[in-house]
């Protein structure tokens, strides 16, 4: 390999350097097209599984008999069901754990379940790992500090799961919030020029996925569950239950309302953005009020002793040498 460089001459390497570069930049311009391509498609794929669902739903909804609907209905939420029957019985919140995983994204009917087994088996894994580490190490270690421990650590496997949601259920939360008001403007510019709110709404949908794909999802469940439930109230307030955000919820109100009393769909909309708008702008002047007071210990910590260095150093050389 030596033999071979030494051979080539610098234009060579230049050559090959610029070959280089330009696979690179190819590579850096195609992967984000590659990944709306990738975000598109798993949009698609969502809405598309929900709308089967919904399908398959309504169908034996209709092919049954209707004395057995009832229990239809609730086999279709068994795994749910029995989430909530086991959770009376260990004490907690019946719907908050639900609740948290639709705005996590998570819509496994399972997912509950596994959620409180995570809840229960994980404190025992790590109290049991806790007991090994503390039996291998050697040393002595008081009742006091072996307590403790432990209790630290079952603790942490008990709330950990429900950190993991939470922290995914911020974060696309954050995602929605950020691109919800330039999405309802494009709704009221659909319902401006003649367009019905589902079409418009499914039109948002396939237009921000490669932004959102967040929203694109809600946006899609949306449009699906009023092309295929009879109750739109329901479907609104679905929405505004797995977004979670005061925007969501005001906008399923708007909706419901202008619906119930005939009021001017775009009126609402305009309102509804120039709020949204106004919130995320408030967000950010908030973000960016909090920025000074914490840069003062990275810059104290970082930058202040760097400095220090700097201009002390000419005084320190020049001292060192003249006391030779």
């Amino acid at each position: 390999m030596m033999e071979f460089l030494t051979h080539l001459d610098s234009t060579a390497i230049i050559v090959f350097l610029s070959a280089l570069l330009a696979g690179a930049s190819f590579i850096g311009f195609a992967l984000p097209l590659l990944a709306h391509k990738e975000k598109k498609q798993r949009y698609k794929e969502v809405i598309e599984k929900k709308r089967r669902a919904l399908f398959e739903q309504a169908r034996e909804a209709a092919n049954a008999p209707k004395v057995k609907q009832q229990d239809q209905q609730l086999s279709a939420a068994k795994s749910i069901a029995l989430f909530y029957r086991i959770q009376r019985l260990a004490g907690e919140a019946s719907l908050s754990a639900r609740n948290l995983m639709l705005r996590a994204g998570i819509r496994d009917p399972m997912a509950p379940l596994f959620y409180l087994i995570a809840r229960i088996v994980l404190p025992i894994i790590f109290v049991g790992v806790a007991m090994l580490l503390m039996a291998m190490s050697g040393k002595e270690i008081s009742s006091t500090s072996k307590g403790l421990t432990l209790l630290v650590t079952g603790a942490f496997g008990f709330f950990l799961p429900h950190l993991l949601i939470k922290n995914n259920a911020d974060k696309r939360q954050q995602e929605i919030s950020l691109a919800f008001p330039d999405s309802l403007d494009m709704m009221l510019i659909c319902v401006q020029g003649g367009i019905g709110i589902e079409a418009a709404i499914n039109r948002i949908a396939d237009t921000v996925a490669g932004h959102s794909e967040a929203l694109a999802e809600e946006l899609g469940i949306l449009c699906a569950e009023l092309g295929m439930l009879n109750d739109r109230k329901a479907a609104f307030q679905g929405f505004a239950a797995r977004v979670g955000s005061g925007s969501a919820r005001t906008f399923a109100t708007a909706m419901l309302q202008a619906e119930q009393y005939g009021t001017s769909i775009s009126k609402a909309l305009r309102v509804l953005a120039e709020e949204t708008r106004a919130a995320r702008m408030a967000t950010a002047e908030q973000k960016a009020a909090s920025l000074p007071p914490k840069l003062t210990v990275p810059m104290i910590l970082f930058f202040l002793p760097v400095l220090f260095v700097v201009i002390l150093s000419p005084a320190f050389l020049r001292g060192f040498t003249t006391s030779k």
